[in-house]
Protein backbone atom coordinates (compact mmCIF):
# COMPACT_ATOMS: atom_id res chain seq x y z
CA UNK A 1 0.00 0.00 0.00
CA UNK A 2 3.12 2.48 0.29
CA UNK A 3 4.01 2.24 -3.21
CA UNK A 4 0.45 3.84 -3.87
CA UNK A 5 0.55 5.80 -1.33
CA UNK A 6 3.51 7.06 -2.42
CA UNK A 7 2.61 7.79 -6.05
CA UNK A 8 -1.00 9.41 -5.09
CA UNK A 9 0.70 12.31 -2.90
CA UNK A 10 2.98 13.25 -5.69
CA UNK A 11 -0.01 13.78 -7.66
CA UNK A 12 1.51 16.68 -9.04
CA UNK A 13 5.00 15.87 -9.52
CA UNK A 14 5.62 14.93 -13.55
CA UNK A 15 9.63 15.13 -12.66
CA UNK A 16 11.67 12.71 -11.68
CA UNK A 17 11.41 8.76 -12.04
CA UNK A 18 8.85 6.29 -10.70
CA UNK A 19 10.16 2.18 -10.67
CA UNK A 20 7.93 -0.18 -12.00
CA UNK A 21 6.97 -1.44 -8.48
CA UNK A 22 5.98 1.82 -7.41
CA UNK A 23 3.60 2.44 -10.78
CA UNK A 24 2.26 -1.30 -11.51
CA UNK A 25 1.21 -1.44 -7.13
CA UNK A 26 -0.66 1.94 -8.08
CA UNK A 27 -2.14 1.22 -11.20
CA UNK A 28 -3.63 -2.21 -9.32
CA UNK A 29 -5.09 -0.27 -6.54
CA UNK A 30 -7.07 2.25 -8.75
CA UNK A 31 -8.20 -0.84 -11.21
CA UNK A 32 -9.49 -2.26 -7.83
CA UNK A 33 -10.84 0.49 -6.30
CA UNK A 34 -12.73 1.85 -9.65
CA UNK A 35 -13.85 -2.24 -9.98
CA UNK A 36 -15.35 -2.04 -6.69
CA UNK A 37 -17.16 1.17 -7.13
CA UNK A 38 -18.39 0.12 -10.61
CA UNK A 39 -19.93 -3.09 -8.99
CA UNK A 40 -21.64 -0.85 -5.72
CA UNK A 41 -22.46 1.74 -8.28
CA UNK A 42 -23.18 1.02 -12.18
CA UNK A 43 -23.86 3.93 -14.37
CA UNK A 44 -26.61 3.55 -16.96
CA UNK A 45 -26.07 1.75 -20.17
CA UNK A 46 -28.38 2.98 -23.06
CA UNK A 47 -28.90 1.37 -26.32
CA UNK A 48 -29.55 3.30 -29.25
CA UNK A 49 -31.93 2.48 -32.49
CA UNK A 50 -33.01 4.56 -34.99
CA UNK A 51 -33.45 4.33 -38.55
CA UNK A 52 -31.76 0.51 -38.09
CA UNK A 53 -28.55 1.52 -36.59
CA UNK A 54 -27.01 0.23 -33.39
CA UNK A 55 -25.18 2.12 -30.84
CA UNK A 56 -24.10 1.85 -27.30
CA UNK A 57 -23.23 4.31 -24.63
CA UNK A 58 -22.29 4.42 -21.01
CA UNK A 59 -23.01 6.67 -18.41
CA UNK A 60 -21.07 6.27 -15.46
CA UNK A 61 -22.25 6.86 -11.85
CA UNK A 62 -21.09 10.55 -9.97
CA UNK A 63 -19.61 8.76 -7.82
CA UNK A 64 -17.40 6.58 -10.09
CA UNK A 65 -17.55 9.53 -12.10
CA UNK A 66 -15.79 11.87 -9.26
CA UNK A 67 -13.48 8.83 -8.78
CA UNK A 68 -12.23 9.10 -12.10
CA UNK A 69 -11.74 12.59 -11.63
CA UNK A 70 -9.93 11.90 -8.31
CA UNK A 71 -7.03 9.22 -10.18
CA UNK A 72 -6.39 11.29 -13.18
CA UNK A 73 -3.50 13.77 -12.47
CA UNK A 74 -2.02 10.99 -9.71
CA UNK A 75 -2.44 8.52 -12.75
CA UNK A 76 -1.06 10.88 -15.78
CA UNK A 77 1.60 12.07 -13.08
CA UNK A 78 3.25 8.48 -12.30
CA UNK A 79 2.91 7.20 -16.18
CA UNK A 80 5.04 10.58 -16.59
CA UNK A 81 7.62 9.43 -14.12
CA UNK A 82 7.38 6.09 -15.24
CA UNK A 83 8.50 6.83 -18.23
CA UNK A 84 10.87 9.34 -17.71
CA UNK A 85 12.57 6.02 -15.98
CA UNK A 86 13.04 4.68 -19.03
CA UNK A 87 14.64 7.08 -20.39
CA UNK A 88 11.10 8.18 -22.35
CA UNK A 89 10.20 11.75 -22.17
CA UNK A 90 7.28 11.80 -20.61
CA UNK A 91 5.25 13.07 -23.82
CA UNK A 92 5.11 9.65 -24.77
CA UNK A 93 2.17 9.38 -22.96
CA UNK A 94 -0.08 10.84 -25.29
CA UNK A 95 0.39 7.56 -27.75
CA UNK A 96 -2.01 6.45 -25.37
CA UNK A 97 -4.78 8.30 -27.35
CA UNK A 98 -4.48 6.21 -30.48
CA UNK A 99 -6.57 3.14 -29.82
CA UNK A 100 -5.30 -0.28 -28.61
CA UNK A 101 -1.85 0.26 -30.57
CA UNK A 102 -1.18 3.06 -28.36
CA UNK A 103 -1.92 1.59 -25.47
CA UNK A 104 -0.17 -1.66 -26.39
CA UNK A 105 3.05 0.49 -27.04
CA UNK A 106 2.76 2.02 -23.18
CA UNK A 107 2.45 -1.48 -21.72
CA UNK A 108 5.18 -2.52 -23.20
CA UNK A 109 7.10 1.10 -22.24
CA UNK A 110 5.96 0.63 -18.69
CA UNK A 111 7.28 -3.20 -18.47
CA UNK A 112 10.54 -2.19 -19.16
CA UNK A 113 13.64 -2.22 -16.75
CA UNK A 114 15.30 1.45 -15.32
CA UNK A 115 17.37 2.64 -17.24
CA UNK A 116 20.65 3.71 -15.79
CA UNK A 117 21.00 7.56 -14.83
CA UNK A 118 19.50 10.39 -17.16
CA UNK A 119 18.63 13.23 -17.47
CA UNK A 120 15.61 12.68 -15.02
CA UNK A 121 17.62 12.32 -12.25
CA UNK A 122 19.44 8.95 -10.57
CA UNK A 123 18.44 5.36 -11.34
CA UNK A 124 15.96 4.65 -8.09
CA UNK A 125 16.75 0.91 -7.84
CA UNK A 126 20.23 2.23 -7.20
CA UNK A 127 19.35 4.45 -4.68
CA UNK A 128 17.45 2.34 -2.69
CA UNK A 129 20.60 -0.48 -2.90
CA UNK A 130 23.15 2.09 -1.73
CA UNK A 131 20.10 3.21 1.46
CA UNK A 132 19.43 -0.02 2.27
CA UNK A 133 15.47 0.51 1.13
Amino acid sequence: MGWFVKAFTNYVGFQGRARRREFWFYTLVVVVIMGVLSTLFPGDTFYYSASGSFSFHYSPSPIVAVAQLVFLLPSLAVSVRRLHDTGRSGWWVLIGLIPIVGAIVLIVFFCQDSVAANQHGPNPKVDLWKTGG
